[in-house]
């Protein structure tokens, strides 16, 4: 059974975006995320205006006749999801955690995607690959999909990005479409995304709360790392404290944006608090020019 909290949390976020794709995003994921190309569908006799090159000599030198091959486009895709729900994440000081905003995020590109009757699978993460649901077609699937985000408790606390990357290898063998959904507190794993960048359609989705990049004024401030629970105490009334600490902020955010750059991966900033809808809309029309 789900508690029903949880039941009314999740029709929510259904009722929420499924107006959001049907108003919008699912003609923009139409537009930008593509099929694998054409497949073979039948054969069929020669009519006046077909492309001679689409003769299928074979059928046509046992039959006397001529035909021809007919190719549809393979639209469908296999979109995976996957979410880092390390502690990091358990922070938000705009309305909803950054986990919650993940959630969210994830159920609108489930959505457009099963619009588009493609598959979707989740693969949550921290230091260790925490699930894993194969992907699937349909609105009950998805669901699953947005109550087992909403309401799963992590076993671990750190983030271990080239983990979830290499278990994504293990599962998906085919090119797939990636949302990698995390903010990305963590080390060593530029190797790994470069290899998975390769195989995959891979799209980085940085989350952030507007506290990481900018300290309010309140005297002597106690910080405690999340993930290993380091504490320091800051003085958050000195402005060259407060100045040190917004620098190392966008230091961080333009070290993954030029990281992420070089690689050729995408990436959608999302801040807490913000409309993400017009995060993903802006995405898909500029991605949309690109091609």
């Amino acid at each position: 059974m789900i508690p029903k909290e949880l039941a009314k949390k999740i029709r929510f976020i259904q009722i929420h975006t499924s107006r959001a794709v049907n108003d919008v995003l699912a003609g923009e994921y139409h537009s930008v995320f593509k099929g694998r190309g054409m497949e073979f569908d039948e054969v069929r006799e020669y009519a006046p205006g077909d492309d001679i090159r689409t003769i299928d000599w074979n059928v046509t030198a046992r039959t006397g006749h001529p035909y021809v091959k007919r190719y549809v486009e393979e639209r469908e895709l296999t979109v995976m999801l996957v979410v880092d729900l390390s502690a990091s994440g358990s922070f938000g000081t705009r309305e909803r955690l950054k986990n919650e905003v993940a959630a969210e995020l994830c159920a609108l590109l489930a959505f457009s995607a099963i619009k588009n009757n493609d598959k979707v699978g989740l693969i949550v993460f921290t230091d260790h690959i925490e699930l894993y649901i194969p992907p699937k077609k349909g609105v009950s699937h998805v669901l699953r999909v947005i109550r087992d985000l909403l309401n799963f408790e992590p076993r671990r606390s750190r983030t271990d990005v080239t983990q979830a990357l290499d278990f994504l290898g293990r599962v998906n063998h085919r090119r797939a479409v990636v949302f990698l959904v995390s903010d990305f507190q963590a080390a060593g794993y530029e190797k790994r995304l470069r290899i998975a960048a390769r195989r995959h359609d891979l799209i980085a989705v940085s989350l952030t709360d507007p506290r990481e990049a900018k300290l309010p004024v309140a005297g002597l401030i106690e910080l405690e790392d999340a993930e290993s629970g380091e504490c320091i105490v800051v003085d958050s009334g000195s402005a060259a404290v407060r100045r040190r600490y917004e620098a190392l902020a966008r230091e961080r955010a333009d070290k993954l944006a030029a990281s992420l750059r070089s690689m050729g991966i995408d990436q959608i900033p999302v801040v807490t608090g913000e409309d993400y809808v017009r995060d993903l809309v802006r995405f898909f029309r500029v991605r949309e020019r690109r091609t």
